[in-house]
């Protein structure tokens, strides 16, 4: 499936979560109707037939011809086809489940990172954490560093190194001993 194609299906879907809509679509699979007799036999107000049709015709799903001053509204059904054969190959169904949706860290680390500057050390604690454990990955594992060092790497990200020192050590993911860092051993996911 193509990127294109996915808020294509989306917003078509969104358009049909609609109970009023289904039924209009069904009603105007069988023949053409006005927005008239569609509100009767629904039970709504025109407006509300018309607010309803407009949706349908965005999408492409209803065609309108003008009779006098009436207009007949019909299911267009290559459209619908389209869509179907969209959704329900197994083809497009394998293709959404392979576009894997972007994991809450990863969100995070798009708000707060531009490439590889933190536009701002983040106030909540879990959003702080993902930004820390993204941090520490620039340290090795078994390694001291000075605290001017220390100071040098996290300076490439953000200038408040201080904050990002401190936090380092609160979160356990570095510690501190005489002005020497290290990296806590452990898995961290960057």
């Amino acid at each position: 499936m193509d990127a294109d194609d996915l808020p294509h299906l989306v917003r078509l879907l969104k358009g049909l979560a609609d109970e009023s809509r289904l039924q209009i679509l069904g009603i105007l699979a069988d023949d053409e109707w006005s927005v008239r007799h569609l509100a009767e036999r629904l039970g709504l107000t025109e407006p509300t037939v018309s607010h309803h049709l407009r949706k349908l015709q965005e999408l492409d799903l209803v065609q309108m011809r003008a009779v006098g001053t009436t207009h007949l509204y019909r299911l267009d059904r290559a459209t619908l086809q389209t869509a179907s054969r969209a959704l329900l190959s197994r083809e497009r169904l394998a293709a959404l489940g392979a576009a894997a949706p972007e994991t809450a860290d990863a969100k995070v680390r798009r708000t707060f990172l531009d490439g590889e500057r933190l536009t701002q050390i983040p106030t909540s604690p879990k959003k702080r954490r993902v930004i820390l454990e993204w941090l520490v990955a620039d340290f090795a594992e078994g390694v001291e560093y000075p605290e001017a060092t220390v100071n040098a790497i996290l300076q490439r990200h953000h200038p408040d190194t201080a904050t990002l020192r401190r936090e380092l050590i609160i979160h356990q993911l570095m510690q501190r001993a005489d002005g020497v860092y290290w990296r806590t051993p452990g898995e961290v996911l960057s």
